[in-house]
This record gives C-alpha cells, structure tokens and sequence, in this order.
C-alpha cells in the first residue's frame, strides 16, 4: 500500500465507489409490485421482480407475471407489434408463479404464450409464438403475413441458455430442454429434449427412473 501511486489508489477507490452506486441503481430500477410501472401490467404479483436495466416491455397491459416471479436484466417481454395495438386477448403473455426468467431472454408473444409455474430459463432463450410465412416466393418473407400458434410451457420445467422455443410448441410440466435446443411440437411430461430440431433424448419411467432414448438405426 505504502508504494501504490496516487493515481492508482484514486482509482481503485473510485472503482469502489461505481460499483457500490451501479448496484443501489440497478436495485432501485428494479421493478416491484408496489412501483408505478407494475400497474401497468394486466397483473404483477406480490413478491415479484423484473431486475434492472429492463428490456423492451411492450403491451405491459397485456402480460401477466406471477407471484414471486424474477425476470433477469435485459429480459425483454413484448405482447404484440407496437404499442396499443389491438391484442387477441388478454393476457397474451401469462408467466406463472415462482419463475426465473434468465438475463437477456426475449419472450415475443402474439397469439398466445402461457409459462406455468416454477419455470426457470437460462439466460439468451427466446420464445415466441409467431413465424413469418414464406409461401410466396417472389415476395420477400419479412412483408409476408406472420402464421401464429399458442406456446405453452408447462410448469416445473428448464430451459437451457440460448434454447429457441418456436410456435405451436407444447411441453408438458418437469421438461428439460438442452442448451441451445431448437424446439416446435407438442411433447409428454417428465422428458429431455435436445438438438436442432430438439427431439426427446432421456424419458422419466416409474419402473425403471431415466431412460436413454435412442434415435433409430
């Protein structure tokens, strides 16, 4: 200490001090139950958080987060395409109780997406519920009409860091998707998915616990 320059001592003190204020800041940016910005949700439940910086929250009056809920920093949640825009119903997004949505997630919901209970999401994952139509070849995809079909997730399931969930998805409660899983259809409760596309790896027996799914030779 007694050699460190005053440059050096300036700096680390001042480094102290940026990191103390960064944290009081992101704990007071942090939106709870009782801030103006939960009331503009179509429900925000007692005990629950959506960690600062936000991302993009659009349609809050359409997006329900549940009791004891944490959405991680970054985490964007959109219901729709712009502000005010007339949705098919409400809510649109509808994320359970007791979840933990991982840093810089994005949740794209349109028709209709319904996270259950006790989910938890690594962070990166991205789930939506609307792809863009391609039929038209001589018209280019991104002005051709969105197809939408409602994602469900059912409760007690993991998602892992950066799995895409695609629309018309369907997972039953206690699903583990692998980092970076692509994943679209309907699948049974108590599985492991995997892989682009995901397809069921490991499977829950009650006579014999996890088993090995193997792929056909």
């Amino acid at each position: 200490m007694a050699g460190m320059s005053l440059r050096v001592r300036f700096r680390r003190w001042l480094g102290v001090g940026l990191r103390r204020l960064r944290r009081y800041v992101n704990d007071v940016e942090t939106i709870g139950p009782l801030d103006p910005p939960a009331h503009r949700f179509y429900y925000f439940g007692d005990g629950a958080g959506l960690m600062a910086p936000q991302g993009v929250l659009l349609n809050e009056h359409s997006i329900s987060i549940g009791e004891g809920t944490l959405v991680g920093p970054g985490v964007s949640v959109s219901a729709g395409y712009s502000p005010g825009q007339t949705l098919p119903r409400d809510p649109v997004v509808d994320i359970g109780c007791r979840c933990v949505i991982g840093r810089y997630s994005d949740i794209v919901g349109h028709e209709r997406i319904v996270v259950g209970d006790d989910v938890q999401t690594g962070p990166g994952v991205y789930i939506t519920d609307q792809n863009h139509g391609y039929e038209d070849v001589d018209q280019p995809i991104g002005t051709q009409a969105p197809h939408n079909k409602p994602v469900e997730i059912g409760a007690g399931s993991w998602i892992g860091a950066h799995a895409v969930i695609l629309p018309g998805t369907r997972l039953g409660e206690h699903t583990v998707v692998a980092a970076g899983a692509v994943v679209r259809g309907e699948f049974p409760a108590r599985v492991v998915l995997a892989g682009v596309p995901a397809r069921v790896v490991r499977r829950w027996d009650s006579a014999l616990g996890w088993t090995t799914v193997r792929e056909p030779s």
